[in-house]
This record gives C-alpha cells, sequence and structure tokens, in this order.
C-alpha cells in the first residue's frame, strides 16, 4: 500500500475537487474498492439555489465508481435535514431513500447511497470509506476482533456487522461521538472507515491502517503455506488451455439456466495454485468477502473436484454432476431464508477446477469480468485469514439478507431490456469485409459477442477493434482461419471457446467466386473452389455442431449459399457445383441435428457488390460475359431483378439476423433468398 496523495496535484484545488481527487486514489487501487466499492464525502458551505449558505454533505452518488467519479457524480444532502432524523428510532431503507430525496439540494444529482446518513452523522469534514482486502482479513476469522486490535491498535474502533442502513449510520456516529480521539473505524467483515477535517486527512489515515493491518498479515503469513500443500498440479500450459477449451462449452451448459452465460477464462499463477491446494475445497465453501461482493460472486464459487483433469469424459460428467449439486443447495439456501423476493437465477459467478483454473459468468464479458476481479483479492483475503487462524466470513442469514437485499434488487429492474442477441455468442466467418463484416456488425448491435474470422489476423484484429470501440472491449475477438485447413478451423473454435466459453450462433460465410467455362477450367481451380466452398463450409459446420451438442441449449447455423445453387449461370460451374453442394451439406445438417434443438437454415443472397468476392476483375469479366458496359454493370443487375432495387450486404446481415435470432425459433432448412426477386432463383 502507498501513499499517493501529491501536495503539488493537490494545490489549489477548491473542496470538491480535492473530493474528487481524494476519491479517486482510492479507486485507482484494487487492493482497497474493486468495481464500485466504497464511498467519500465531504462537509462544506454551499449556495442555495436562492443564494443562501447552506450546510451541505457531498457524497458519492449511487452507481458511480470512485476511479472515474466526476464532481457531477457527487450528491448534495442539505445537512439541517440530515441530522434531523438522527434521533429516530430506525428507518425502513424504503423510508430514508425517499427522505434523503427530499434532503438533496438538486433533483438532477443523482440518488445517494445507503451510506449517506453514516456519513451525514459522522462529526468530521472529511470521511472515506473502503472494503481494503488487508481490513477484511482481518475481520474474517476466527480471531477478527483481537486480530484487529493487534494490528491497528486500541484507537481504531469496532462495529460487529450490521447491514448498511439508518440503525448501523445511527451506530457509527455514535460511536465516532462517544470516542472523540479514534484514528478510524472497522466495519466488521464489511471494511474500513478514516475522517479527517480535510481529505488529505482522512486519506493519509486510511493507507496508514492499512499498511499496519499489511504489515502484520505478512508478518503472519511468512514461512507459511496458507492453503497446506499441493493437492493437483496445473496441467502443462498447452494442454490446460486445449483442455479448457475443450470443456468450456460442456461448462456453459452446465451453467446457463435459466438464462445462457458468457464465460471468461483465467489460468493465472495465482489462481492456479489456489485451486491446486489442499485447503482449496473446503475454504472456497466459507462464504464471500463482504456483502458487497456477493451482489457480483454469489455466495460460494461452484468447485469441481475434477479427479483427472487430463481425462475428459470423466472431467465433463464430474462438471455436470458438480454443477447440479450447486444448484440444488441454492436451492435449499434460498428456502430456508426465503423472503417475499423471487429467487434470483441459481448461477454461479465462480467455477473452480483445479488443474485448470477459474472460469467466471456474467451476461456479458463485462459482467464476467466483474467477479473475476473480485475474486482474485478474495484469494488474498482467504489467504491472509487463514494465516490469522481460521477464514471466517458472514452468517448464512446475514449473506442472504445480502444478496437478496430490496434496494440491490431494485436497482436489477432499472436496466434497460437485454438486446435480441444478448447473452449469446457468434462466430462469423469471411467477416473481415463485405458481407461478412456486416452480419458481424449487426449481431454486435443486437448485442452478441462475435468472434471475426478470415485469413488475415491483422483484418479480424481491425474489425474486432472496430466493434470494441464501438460496443465496449470484449464485445467481439478476431480470429485468424483459413477454412480449408482443418487445424487452423479446429484452432479457431478452441479461441472461441476460451474466449467467450461457446457458441451460439455459427454464420458460415467465406467463399470465393473462380469463373471459367468448364472445358477451360484448370484442375487447381475446380479444386480450390471445392475447398473453400464447400470442404470449408463442411470443417466449419462440423466444429460448430460438435460444441453446440456439448454444451445442449441448441443453436443456429447459418450458411450462406448463393442464388446459384437455384439458377446457375455460364462460367460460374467451378463455383455453382461447389455451392450446390454447401446447399446439400445445409440439410443434411439440418435433418441431423434438429433433435438436439440446432437449427440450420440458409441465406442465397446475389449481387452484393460489397462483397469480398466482388473483385474489379470479377466486375469486369461478368460485364463482358453479359455484353454491358462496365460502368453500366451494377444499374444493369439492379433493373433484372423484380423488385428493382439494390441489395446491400446490410440486407443480407438483417437475413441472418432472422436466422440467428428467436424470431426463426421453429425453422429449420429453409432458404431465403435476398435478391431483390429473381424468378429463376425462386426455391422451389
Amino acid at each position: 500500500m502507498q501513499n499517493l496523495w501529491s501536495e503539488i496535484e493537490a494545490q489549489g484545488l477548491e473542496p470538491i475537487a480535492q473530493l474528487t481527487y481524494m476519491s479517486r486514489l482510492i479507486g485507482a487501487d484494487t487492493n482497497l474498492v474493486v468495481w464500485g466499492g466504497g464511498n467519500t464525502s465531504l462537509k462544506l458551505w454551499e449556495k442555495d439555489f436562492r443564494g443562501r449558505d447552506v450546510y451541505v454533505l457531498r457524497v458519492k452518488g449511487s452507481g458511480s465508481d470512485l476511479k472515474t467519479i466526476e464532481r457531477k457524480h457527487f450528491t448534495g444532502i442539505r445537512m439541517e435535514d440530515a441530522l434531523a432524523v438522527e434521533s429516530n428510532e430506525d428507518m425502513s431503507d424504503e423510508e430514508m431513500v425517499a427522505y434523503l430525496a427530499l434532503c438533496q439540494t438538486a433533483h438532477t444529482d443523482p440518488r445517494g447511497s445507503i451510506e449517506t446518513l453514516l456519513h451525514a452523522f459522522l462529526p468530521a469534514k472529511a470521511v472515506a470509506h473502503s472494503h481494503a482486502d488487508a481490513i477484511v482479513a482481518l475481520c474474517n476469522n476466527t480471531r477478527g476482533a483481537e486480530a484487529v486490535r493487534e494490528a491497528l491498535g486500541e484507537s481504531v474502533l469496532q462495529i460487529p456487522y450490521r447491514r448498511p442502513g439508518f440503525l448501523l449510520s445511527k451506530e457509527v456516529g455514535a460511536a465516532v461521538r462517544a470516542n472523540p480521539d479514534a484514528t478510524g473505524l472497522v466495519l466488521m467483515n464489511h471494511g474500513l472507515i478514516t475522517w479527517g477535517e480535510t481529505c488529505n486527512e482522512a486519506y493519509d489515515r486510511h493507507i496508514a491502517l492499512t499498511e499496519l493491518a499489511e504489515a502484520y498479515l505478512a508478518n503472519r503469513r511468512a514461512g507459511i503455506s496458507v492453503f497446506g500443500g499441493v493437492k493437483a498440479s496445473p496441467l502443462t500450459e498447452a494442454r490446460r488451455r486445449e483442455v479448457a477449451a475443450a470443456i468450456a462449452p460442456v461448462l456453459r451448459g452446465a451453467v446457463s439456466a435459466p438464462k445462457r452465460m458468457l464465460l471468461r477464462y483465467e489460468d493465472s499463477e495465482t489462481v492456479l495454485e489456489y485451486v491446486g491446494s489442499e485447503a482449496a475445497a473446503r475454504v472456497s465453501q466459507i462464504g464471500a468477502a463482504t456483502p458487497d461482493h456477493i451482489l457480483s460472486t454469489k455466495t460460494v464459487p461452484l468447485f469441481v473436484p475434477a479427479t483427472n483433469p487430463d481425462e475428459l469424459p470423466l472431467l465433463s460428467q464430474e462438471i455436470r454432476d458438480a454443477a447440479q449439486a450447486w444448484r440444488e443447495r441454492y436451492f435449499a439456501y434460498f428456502e430456508r431464508n426465503r423472503t417475499d423476493q423471487p429467487m434470483l437465477d441459481p448461477t454461479p459467478r465462480v467455477i473452480l477446477i483445479p488443474g485448470l483454473g477459474m472460469w467466471t459468468t456474467g451476461k456479458d464479458l463485462k459482467a464476467a469480468q466483474i467477479p473475476a476481479d473480485i475474486y482474485r483479492h478474495t484469494i488474498q483475503i482467504i489467504g491472509n485469514a487463514e494465516a490469522v487462524s481460521g477464514y471466517k466470513t458472514l452468517s448464512e442469514p446475514d449473506a442472504f439478507s445480502a444478496e437478496y437485499w430490496g434496494l440491490e434488487l431494485y436497482k436489477l429492474t432499472l436496466a434497460p431490456p437485454e438486446k435480441e442477441l444478448a447473452r449469446r455468442t457468434a462466430l462469423v466467418t469471411g467477416a473481415a469485409n463485405g458481407i461478412g463484416r456486416a452480419i458481424a456488425e449487426r449481431f454486435a448491435e443486437e448485442g452478441a459477442h462475435v468472434a471475426i474470422c478470415d485469413i488475415d489476423a491483422d483484418d479480424c484484429r481491425a474489425v474486432a477493434e472496430a466493434i470494441n470501440k464501438k460496443h465496449g472491449a470484449g464485445r467481439a475477438v478476431g480470429i485468424a482461419m483459413d477454412v480449408t485447413q482443418e487445424a487452423a478451423v479446429r484452432r479457431g473454435f478452441a479461441a472461441l471457446a476460451l474466449a467467450f466459453g461457446g457458441l451460439d450462433i455459427v454464420v458460415s460465410n467465406a467463399g470465393i467466386a473462380p469463373t471459367g467455362r468448364v472445358e477451360d477450367l484448370a484442375l487447381e481451380t475446380w479444386e480450390r473452389s471445392f475447398a473453400v466452398n464447400a470442404t470449408g463450409h463442411f470443417l466449419v459446420a462440423r466444429e460448430a455442431v460438435k460444441m453446440l451438442r456439448a454444451q445442449g441449449m441448441g443453436g443456429s447455423v447459418v450458411f450462406n449459399v448463393t442464388k446459384n445453387v437455384f439458377a446457375p449461370g455460364a462460367d460460374f460451374g467451378a463455383y455453382s457445383c461447389a455451392k450446390a453442394a454447401e446447399a446439400q451439406l445445409a440439410r443434411i445438417l439440418a435433418i441431423e441435428n434438429g433433435a438436439y434443438g440446432i437449427r440450420v437454415n440458409m441465406l442465397n443472397p446475389d449481387a452484393i457488390f460489397e462483397a469480398g468476392l466482388w473483385t474489379p476483375e470479377l466486375k469486369a469479366e461478368r460485364a463482358r460475359a453479359k455484353g454491358i458496359p462496365l460502368e453500366k454493370f451494377e444499374e444493369s443487375i439492379q433493373q433484372s431483378n423484380l423488385l428493382k432495387a439494390k441489395v446491400t450486404a446490410m440486407d443480407v446481415a438483417e437475413a441472418a439476423l432472422f436466422f440467428a435470432s428467436e424470431r426463426s425459433a421453429k425453422t429449420t432448412g429453409a432458404v431465403l433468398p435476398i435478391d431483390g426477386g429473381l424468378r429463376e432463383a425462386f426455391p422451389r
């Protein structure tokens, strides 16, 4: 822990700017807070809307993050009104929130957090609150109260665990006023509070106490193995990644109920050491480090015993059995503690497998990142707590109360509705340009996570980066894939499994368009067309079907075929014949996989001039073959369809979205033309 306060940077900052500066210093250190945790405040005089002097509490508003907080994220609360309720015997969370809304200096401020009154009732001007790992480790053991005194001294107050709210706020305020010489306060199983007349003073105390806790823990941990010996050594990196990719779809299918989840994989040294230790199976099931973590990690992870992580059939069965057992325990936990709240989704957020590492789940990769970051810190907290005595955390009723806290559940109702392809992953071949790129971008617009696959790695990365820039980090990944090479296709699907955990949609789109009359075709041209336009689709579909079956959640496979299957033309023999094979492959796959809920459908576009296969050379050749001037070729093609319409890559993307989504949930083996209407190409 380092004190990062800089007098040079802070000099001359007005009070709210100093509060912002302190908040960001705390927020930037993940050993203090992660993902929106912690709280800060400052009391100061301000002018109200009539120009009157009003004593105001500026406190971090609900939903903001200390590491990026700005002035607008601090809620203004009139102190006179806040202190007026301190003598109340009690207030429900709902009553308190409603009252605080009336105390705000501006209705445009964010809603005050549940800890607003705690900050108001503290007599000091500046307050800092964090969930510092070292402090939580001191609390979360069988000698918690003693350990806090030994590490921090008698001047640091202790408050036994109580869920944040009015009563805790009163208790903290009374304790600090009764002990004016106190230097800080530890909320057991929760975190640290410090204060001062300035933000600098509150911050300095915070860092100093955290440093004392860290030093105490380091001394206790020196020379001992806190998790015991090694029970399961990690597989070699190459084999570990191979197995992780193979079992990720099994794992995703086992935990994706009632809703699909994305999976994030991690095999860092810290994680591998922990999951493979003698103690992991025991300590991982004790509970979350703080109530704040429960909202993101659930109370305990799913721990898969993994008798032999190198034996895939056995491991797959152990995953399914462990996931079912975890779910049954969650149902029982809910029934033991249930209130009038409906049950949240019974899906583990953290999954530990000895020899392989950790997976975390979420509705998207950002949501899966949060429990990963939190649990990495939880490992450190558990280890330090074990070094003091035995790791111990909240009682089951307290944990349930935190998970089913009405105010937090209310926040879930404020979330916008999920998009059409939310929680789904898609792999699109030939996605670096043209039709494939349009499909990938359209899917991303609808919430899907997309693997951009094409033969050139740099092109794939560029498209993925553009999608991530627009939709957020992690929404797309670029994967180099030559669809004619069996090993390359397998590697691509393995990369997809490691990136997202599995698969929901495949658009097999990669293609080339060689021309020439049959009598003039070189064997090499014929074979190349079949390698890309037929065998390539076979290799992609084979891996897709294997993965979709392993997940057991159905899925959608969409083939980009061509109108040439129904209406072949001269000089397109190599292309049309190979595409006819692709269409027949799609029909067979629909027949073979319907029982598994896997739908297989075809798109028949025509004359999509944005497509990569329409090279200038091909366009010139087709214009010559039809006797049309090159400059009038595109217009002539447009006029030849019944609608006289220009058909674009985005039109094909909309059709692909139809087959990928639940709109076509009862459709398989179908062909959808996107050609403006060509009588000779009507499906029949």
